[in-house]
C-alpha cells in the first residue's frame, strides 16, 4: 500500500483565537472549528477522557492543513514552544510566501518576531524563522525569480 498524502500537522495552543488570527494573517484559510470529545477520541490519542477544541486551517492551494488544538481536558503536560532550532522533536512548519518583507510586516502586527535574519540562499530563496503567538516557530521561504 502506498502513502497517499500528508493530511495535516497539529499544533497545540493555549489561545485558539490568537493562533487562528495569526495563521489567517499568514494566508491560511479557516476550514472549520469543532469540539472533539468522547470515548473514541481518547482511544485514538491514548489520552482517555479528553475534550479538545480544534480549528482546521487550509493552505490556499488546498493541499496542506494545519490542525490547531486547545486542550480543555486533560491538561497540557509539556511546553516546547520556546525550544531552540536545534531541539529534538517536531520543530516548525515552513510556508512559501510571495513576499517575505510584506509577510513579516503583516505578521508583526500580530505580534510575530523575526528570529535571526532574513537570508538569501544562493539566489534561490529568501528564508527566515518567525516566532508567532505563544512562541510558535514557523519558517518563511520566498522563491526568488532567478530560480524559475
Amino acid at each position: 500500500m502506498a502513502l497517499q498524502r500528508m493530511d495535516n500537522v497539529g499544533i497545540v495552543v493555549e489561545d485558539l483565537g490568537a493562533a487562528i488570527d495569526f495563521f489567517l494573517e499568514l494566508g491560511l484559510e479557516l476550514e472549520g472549528r469543532a469540539t472533539i470529545e468522547g470515548e473514541w477520541a481518547g482511544r485514538v490519542t491514548g489520552l482517555g477522557d479528553q475534550h479538545v477544541e480544534i480549528a482546521m486551517m487550509r493552505t490556499p492551494d488546498g493541499h496542506s492543513r494545519l490542525e490547531l488544538s486547545r486542550f480543555i481536558r486533560p491538561a497540557v503536560v509539556a511546553d516546547h514552544r520556546n525550544a531552540p532550532v536545534n531541539a529534538l522533536g517536531y520543530l516548525r512548519a515552513m510556508f512559501t510566501v510571495d513576499d517575505i518583507d510584506e509577510t513579516l510586516e503583516r505578521l508583526g502586527r500580530q505580534g510575530a518576531q523575526l528570529v535571526g535574519d532574513v537570508v538569501d540562499y544562493k539566489n534561490i530563496y529568501r528564508l527566515c524563522y518567525v516566532r508567532g503567538p505563544e512562541g510558535l516557530l514557523i519558517g518563511l521561504a520566498q522563491e526568488l525569480s532567478q530560480a524559475r
